[in-house]
């Protein structure tokens, strides 16, 4: 396993990094203390979940992506093994079941964090991140910024002051975002610089073949301000496995289980989809080989962020390591990007 250097530490991470969104919803936990146990096996040190998982959130099963990890650290002993990577729960009225205040205000924090820790059976947590913005930006099948009335007051030196204070605590040893913006992911780094306040290290957005928004400024923010991309959802829930390009239903998909991500179900991304496939087979690779492959030769890429609901599924993702894409591959990958260019914002 290829590993990176966590930005701004000295810390080592595996360039796969295992997502658990699937735990406690598609997974059972002793399925997921299989996927636990085989990437820890062959060089995966970095897990990643959140408050919210298992996804999609529902409050029956809030939490249980935690519990479900906790108890494999608590079966395993092999906590100081893995960096883990959660994520505070931010503004979003069908989570309204997580808190009373879906805010990133002290107290919020604090009952996040300690709540966490508890279900994850640790007394630390590696990287917390805002899983969300707290301001009305960045939705799901939203290409660009639009001007919302969000009554938002920038807070962003409150909530560094309260990460600090559990860093200092021990609670938390870094800090993160998620599904940010270039403007947000700048502000922090600017209160961070001005105010000698903690400095994010990562940004955990989407990016694929079928989503590379986040090279519309974000990339370059992350290679000249030394911030890492935690790239998720490479494999676009699954439609860049190729597997529904033969026309088989897959009832027990993502996609076809959870039909309300529908950025993933246009008639722009299947199209997309079989030319990628056209230029996989070209190659000699596989569909996976070449979505995965193209992620993790990124230089603003720190980790990538796999998820499987089988082994088999797993395996393949995380033998993607040793695939090097050429320059001729790139190009064939851009030629499609140029007729249809994001599908899946």
């Amino acid at each position: 396993m290829k590993q990176t250097t966590l930005p701004d530490t000295d810390i080592k991470v595996s360039k796969i990094c295992l997502g658990t969104m699937t735990f406690g919803e598609q997974n059972t936990e002793a399925e997921g203390h299989s996927q636990m146990d085989y990437a820890l096996e062959n060089g995966v040190n970095f897990f990643d979940t959140a408050e919210m998982y298992s996804v999609p959130g529902r409050k029956e099963t809030y939490g249980s992506t935690e519990k479900i990890i906790g108890t494999w650290f608590k079966k395993s002993g092999r906590r100081e093994e893995i960096i883990l990577a959660s994520k505070i729960a931010g503004p979003n009225p069908g989570l309204s079941y997580i808190r009373e205040n879906m805010d990133f205000s002290p107290a919020s924090i604090a009952l996040s964090i300690d709540k966490s820790l508890i279900r994850l059976q640790t007394e630390y947590i590696d990287i917390y991140q805002l899983h969300w913005p707290e301001r009305k930006a960045n939705f799901f099948g939203q290409r660009g910024f639009k001007t919302q009335d969000d009554a938002w007051e920038d807070n962003v030196h409150s909530v560094l002051e309260t990460l600090d204070g559990f860093i200092k605590q021990g609670k938390i040893n870094h800090i993160g975002l998620s599904n940010e913006t270039p403007w947000g992911i700048m502000r922090f780094l600017e209160e961070s610089k001005y105010q000698n306040l903690p400095r994010i290290k990562t940004v955990q957005n989407p990016y694929s073949l079928l989503n590379r928004l986040f090279e519309n400024g974000s990339a370059e923010i992350c290679i000249r301000e030394n911030v890492g991309l935690l790239a998720y959802s490479p494999m676009a829930f699954g439609l860049l496995s190729g597997k529904f390009l033969s026309g088989e239903s897959h009832p027990n998909s993502r996609i076809k289980l959870f039909p309300q991500f529908a950025r993933y179900n246009s008639a722009q991304s299947a199209e997309a989809t079989r030319l990628y496939n056209e230029v996989a087979k070209k190659h000699g690779l596989t569909l996976t080989e070449l979505s995965l492959a193209f992620v993790n030769q990124q230089a603003f890429v720190t980790s990538t962020i796999i998820g499987a609901t089988t082994l088999e599924q797993l395996k393949e993702n995380i033998a993607s390591i040793d695939v090097v894409l050429s320059d001729e591959i790139l190009k064939d990958i851009d030629a499609v990007q140029a007729i249809i260019p994001d599908p899946a914002p």
